[in-house]
Parts: structure tokens; C-alpha cells; sequence
């Protein structure tokens, strides 16, 4: 399904990563006159696509949001937009461009990242080829409302986090919360959105649960694609709550475009005694949380990463050797597309019966 717009020649498709598809959606439905390809959601299709026609030790994020565009260029897509960055993730751009290229796709790549850097003048003239007609005043307007938006969910993201294993009628609080992003999609201006925010938070909140005052609490960190696209960790979250867990996950989208430059800097005076500098993504990032969680009675700490993810290879030693000095239960999963489901399930209730145990 595409949103139809005067220029019925374009339609614009991006990789997706978990629910920010819909705010995605929302800025370029609004600032172009152009189609915009409703993004397919991530199955194992995408992943054999990504890992058949990616270099082989590449990450997985690489893998599955170059499957991701394989299948919308499939779908009718000729214009696509990535961006990355933080790592090596920020020059996959021009690797992924030139793998579609050779398999024969005639499209236009917009890359809002060079390098690993960003450019407000790049990103103008890149967006000015899309649409002829494109208003930066009108962009910034959406724009606005988009971070508000982004900003909204991943508020309510981390409150369900945290009591979505004790509710009382199953999916209560994913059902309400899909309709919530349905609301927050149609919204016209920020006032709009902010009242819908409101309203749909106090619902949530209302939301029955069963949450015991000595509830188990696990400190989830790693990468941050593999944290925040569900299907690249196999439902993580879900497996966990399944248990009556509540989740502590720092990284979501607000965060990282707002949040971490001044964080960054904070998590390595944290952590002085174990690292001195940045180690590139969110690796001394991570290392701060763990000495947080740590000291401030967490049960465990799961961290997950994509294979080959160099940044938090380098960050594993350090966590582990903090968990071992405050006997913080630690367990570490990297996934990639053969990464067994059935194992994830078999090692996380192994987890939970030794936290719990430890607790009683």
C-alpha cells in the first residue's frame, strides 16, 4: 500500500527499525509530494535476502536493512533514503548502494550520512532531488512534530517496558499501544499530538497489572540496531517479560539523536576507573550502565549485540570483569541469521532460574 501524491512517478522507501517506521513515514508523507512505500515489516525472507548479497563477515544490521530495501525495491520503490552512523554502520551507505546497483535495480540513493557525518547542506540539496518543490520551512515545521513524536513513544515504550510482564489481560498494553501510533500518525499539528500523547499515556498507565514490590529487574544493553528492531533479537524483550521481569533499556532513537553527545562523555567519567575514552558506538556507553545497574540493585544484566560488531567485542572484557567484582549475574547473546530461537529460549530460562534462585 502506498500513500498517492501528486508526483505518482516517485516512491520513496527506507530500512526499518522497529515501530520508527510510522514517524519516518509521518515527516516524508508530509514534507514531499511523492509516494511513500509502506516499509514490509522484517521476516526471515529479508535476512536470507541481506545475507545472500552482503559481504560475508559484514554486521547484521548491514544484512537486514540491505534485505529490507531488496524487498522494497521489489515492491515499487525507486528512491531510497539510509543513514547511519556512530560506526561502521555510518559508510555502509555507498556499499549497499553499489550492491544494488550490481544486481541490476535503477533507482536513486539519497545518503544523509558521508562518511559517518552528517551535513544540514547535504541533506538539503540530497532532498531537493527527490522533490523539486521541497519547503524547508514546512520540513522543519514536521520535523518538529516528528522528534516530539519519536520523543512521546519512547516514553511510553519505557514505561511498558517496565510493566508489561505483569499485566493482567495479555496485550492489553501492545494493542493499546498500536492504536496510540495509529492516533499519533494523523496528527496535524503539535498541540494535536501532545493531547494524544496525553491522552493514550493516562489509558497505558491505567492499564491493570500484578506487580510484586520484589519484582525481578534486568538491565538490557548492547548494540543499538539488535536492541530496538524486535525481530533482529528474536522478541527478546517478550521471552523476558514472559517471566514477570521488569526491562531496563537505555538505547531508543530519542536518546541517540539527542541524548548520547553529552551522555557519552558522562558515561566515560562514570567508568574512569575502567576506560579512559570513547570506544566508538555505544561501547563505553554500555560499560557505564553496566557499573549503574550494578549499584543500583538490578538482578542481571543480558547484553546482546550482532555478530562482528567490533565496538562491543571490545566492550565485553570490561562489563564482565564489572559484573564479576559486584557478582552481578551477566549474560551475553550475539545474534546473526543462524542464530537458534529455540536456544535463546532455553538460555534465558536457564537465566531467570539462577537470578531467581539467587533472590530467594
Amino acid at each position: 500500500m502506498k500513500t498517492q501524491k501528486q508526483n505518482p512517478n516517485i516512491t520513496i522507501a527506507f530500512p526499518r527499525m522497529g515501530n520508527y517506521d510510522i514517524p519516518a513515514k509521518y515527516l516524508l508523507t508530509n514534507i514531499f509530494d511523492v509516494n511513500i512505500e509502506d516499509i514490509p515489516i522484517i521476516t526471515n525472507k529479508t535476512i536470507e535476502l541481506g545475507t545472500r548479497y552482503s559481504p560475508e563477515f559484514v554486521c547484521t544490521p548491514f544484512k537486514y536493512t540491505i534485505g529490507t530495501l531488496i524487498e522494497s525495491l521489489e515492491n515499487g520503490a525507486n528512491v531510497l533514503i539510509q543513514a547511519g552512523g556512530g560506526c561502521r554502520y555510518g559508510y555502509y551507505s555507498e556499499l549497499q548502494e553499489q550492491i544494488l546497483k550490481d544486481m541490476g535495480y535503477k533507482f536513486q540513493f539519497i545518503n544523509l550520512m558521508s562518511k559517518g557525518q552528517k551535513s544540514l547542506k547535504k541533506i538539503y540539496q540530497e532532498l531537493k532531488k527527490v522533490d523539486s518543490n521541497f519547503n524547508p520551512i514546512k520540513a522543519l515545521y514536521y520535523l518538529i512534530i516528528t522528534i516530539k513524536m519519536v520523543k512521546y513513544m519512547d516514553k511510553v515504550d519505557d514505561y511498558i517496558r517496565e510493566n508489561i510482564g505483569f499485566e493482567v489481560v495479555p496485550n492489553s498494553f501492545i494493542n493499546l499501544q498500536k492504536e496510540m501510533l495509529n492516533s499519533f500518525y494523523r496528527s496535524k499539528t503539535n498541540i494535536d499530538l501532545y493531547f494524544k500523547y496525553k491522552f493514550y499515556f493516562k489509558k497505558i498507565k491505567k492499564i491493570k497489572i500484578n506487580k510484586p514490590s520484589n519484582h525481578l529487574k534486568i538491565g538490557l544493553i548492547g548494540e543499538l540496531y539488535t536492541l530496538m528492531e524486535p525481530f533482529s533479537n528474536y522478541e527478546l524483550e517478550r521471552e523476558l517479560a514472559s517471566y514477570g521481569m521488569s526491562i531496563k533499556r537505555y538505547t531508543n532513537v530519542y536518546y541517540l539523536l539527542f541524548q548520547k553527545g553529552r551522555m557519552a562523555n558522562k558515561y566515560v567519567k562514570y567508568a574512569k576507573e575502567y576506560i579512559t575514552y570513547k570506544m566508538g558506538a555505544d561501547a563505553a556507553d554500555n560499560i557505564g550502565r553496566t557499573k549503574y545497574l550494578c549499584k543500583h540493585n538490578y538482578d542481571g544484566i543480558i547484553h546482546i549485540k550482532s555478530t562482528f560488531c567490533t565496538p562491543e567485542i571490545g566492550a565485553m572484557p570490561i562489563i564482565s570483569k564489572i559484573c564479576q567484582e559486584h557478582k552481578m549475574p551477566l549474560l551475553f547473546f550475539s545474534f546473526d541469521a543462524n542464530t537458534s530461537e529455540v536456544g535463546i529460549k532455553t538460555r534465558v530460562e536457564a537465566f531467570y532460574d539462577m537470578i531467581e534462585g539467587r533472590r530467594q
